[in-house]
C-alpha cells in the first residue's frame, strides 16, 4: 500500500516563519469498533479502538497483559513497560513483514527502511504508507471529514517514498495516489508501478517512479534480509494511540538501481509504525535515531515531546540472540539547527566524545535527517537520525508548499 515522504530540501527563508505552539489534545479513549472498510478482504488484525476497523488476529491470542503508562486499555499479551505489546501489527507473528493489516478511518499505518552502505559514501530510506501521514491531501480530507462526519479511507491516501542519497546522485521520490491504484495482501504491498514483497526470506522492494520537483527516473530494486526477525511493538504514548516497532533491527541490505546507477551493499534496518490519530495531533516534536553497535545490536532511540509539554523516553537494544534490552542513552544534547532553523538533539552517554551531525541528508519546513556521531555503550557510533517538528507539519503554509515535492495520481 501506500508509502510516502514528502520534503523541501532547500532553505527559502532566513527566519522562521511557523508558530512554534500547539492547542493541547484530550482523547476519549473509549472503544468502538466498527466494520471493516476492506471491501472484499478478509478482516484482518488490528487495534481496537474508536473508529477502527474491527479485524480478527493473525495469530493466536495471547493472554491480555497490563495497561502500560495509565493508558485505557491494554495492547493484547505481553508486559507492561517496555515489552512487546499483542498481537503483530504490520507483521506475522514470527516478526516478518506482513501488508494486509486493517486501517481505521483518519489513521495511518507504515513501513520504514534505511540502509548505510559499508563504505560509508552511501544511504537510503524508503517509507510505504496507508494513510501517508506528511500528505497535505489527507490532511485537507481529514479536515472536510471533521466537519460533515464521513469517514477518511487511508488507502485513498497511499505512497512509497524513496531517497536515495549517493554524492552528485541524490534522487527523492514520493509520489501519492488513490485506492484505484494500489493493492494490498498479506506478502505484496502495490502503490502504482512500486511494490514491498515479502518473498518468505527477504523483503523485495521493486522502484519504479519519478523523482520531484525535477522529473528523473528512479528505478531498482532494494533487498533487505534478516538473520533475527522481532515480533515487538511498544506504545509512543501512555494512550497507546501511537505504537511502533522494529522487524529487522539490524539487517543486510542490497540496493541496485540502473537509474541513478548505483549498486551497494550494507547494514539495513525495517520497523513499523501505526497510529489512530494524526502525529502532528499528539507530538510538538520528535527525535528519533538508529546505530549498529560493534556487537552487531541495533540501539534505537525515541526521545518524544507531546503538545501538552510532556516528555516521554525509549530506548532499547535488539540484540542477536533476540534479546530486547532497556538502556540509558544518556542525556539530550542540543545538534545543530537546520537551514530551515529546526532545532534537533540526541542522546548521548556524557563520557564520550560530543555528539555531532556528520551529515544532513534531508532539511525540510517541518523534518530533518541527518547522520550523527553519539556513544552508546562506552562505544562511538554513527545513527540514522531524524527531527519532526509537529507546529511545522499542522501549519497551514507548510501544507500548501508539499504538493510541491508529494504530486498525487489515481
Amino acid at each position: 500500500m501506500p508509502k510516502h515522504r514528502l520534503f523541501p530540501s532547500a532553505a527559502l527563508w532566513p527566519h522562521d516563519p511557523f508558530s512554534e505552539r500547539g492547542a493541547g489534545l484530550h482523547h476519549a479513549a473509549a472503544i468502538s469498533p466498527t466494520l471493516s472498510g476492506e471491501r472484499g478482504r478478509a478482516l484482518r488484525d488490528g487495534p481496537a479502538r474508536l473508529d477502527v476497523l474491527l479485524s480478527q488476529t493473525l495469530g493466536r491470542h495471547g493472554d491480555s497483559g497490563a495497561v502500560p503508562g495509565g493508558g485505557q486499555r491494554t495492547p493484547g499479551s505481553g508486559r507492561a513497560n517496555g515489552h512487546p505489546v499483542g498481537p503483530a501489527r504490520g507483521r506475522n507473528p514470527d516478526g516478518t513483514p506482513r501488508f494486509d493489516q486493517a486501517v481505521g478511518s483518519g489513521a495511518y499505518l507504515w513501513w520504514y527502511v534505511d540502509g548505510l552502505s559499508d563504505c560509508g559514501t552511501h544511504a537510503i530510506t524508503l517509507i510505504a504508507f496507508v494513510g501517508s501521514v506528511f500528505s497535505p491531501y489527507y490532511a485537507w480530507a481529514r479536515e472536510r471529514a471533521a466537519r460533515s462526519g464521513a469517514p477518511v479511507d487511508p488507502e485513498n491516501f497511499c505512497a512509497i517514498n524513496v531517497a536515495l542519497y549517493t554524492p552528485g546522485r541524490k534522487r527523492w521520490t514520493m509520489t501519492e495516489r488513490s485506492r484505484a491504484s494500489i493493492e494490498r495482501s498479506a506478502r505484496e504491498f502495490r502503490v502504482g508501478p512500486s511494490a514491498l514483497e515479502w518473498t518468505g526470506s527477504e523483503l523485495v522492494i521493486r522502484i519504479d517512479e519519478r523523482s520531484a520537483p525535477i522529473p528523473l527516473a528512479v528505478r531498482g530494486t532494494v533487498r533487505l534480509s534478516a538473520q533475527r526477525w522481532f515480533d515487538w511493538q511498544l506504545p509512543l504514548d501512555p494512550s497507546g494511540r501511537h505504537r511502533w516497532g522494529p522487524l529487522a533491527p539490524a539487517g543486510r541490505i542490497s540496493v541496485d538501481f540502473d537509474s541513478p546507477g548505483i549498486q551497494w551493499q550494507g547494514h539495513g534496518y525495517l520497523d513499523s509504525n501505526e497510529g489512530d490519530e494524526p502525529i502532528e495531533s499528539r507530538y510538538d516534536e520528535w527525535d528519533w535515531s538508529r546505530a549498529t553497535v560493534d556487537d552487531g545490536s541495533s540501539a534505537v532511540v525515541y526521545d518524544l515531546r507531546t503538545r501538552d509539554g510532556r516528555e516521554h523516553l525509549i530506548a532499547r537494544r535488539f540484540q542477536t540472540d533476540g534479546q530486547v534490552t532497556e538502556f540509558d542513552p544518556g542525556p539530550r544534547h542540543a545538534l545543530a539547527r537546520t537551514g530551515w532553523r529546526i532545532g534537533r538533539s540526541i542522546r548521548s552517554e556524557g563520557a564520550g566524545p560530543a555528539p555531532r551531525i556528520t551529515r544532513t541528508l534531508e532539511d525540510t519546513p517541518f523534518y530533518v535527517r541527518s547522520l550523527a556521531e553519539s556513544t552508546v555503550d562506552g562505544r562511538q557510533v554513527v545513527s540514522v537520525h531524524e527531527t519532526l517538528n509537529g507546529p511545522r507539519l499542522r501549519s497551514a503554509l507548510v501544507r500548501l508548499m508539499l504538493p510541491w515535492r508529494m504530486p498525487r495520481l489515481r
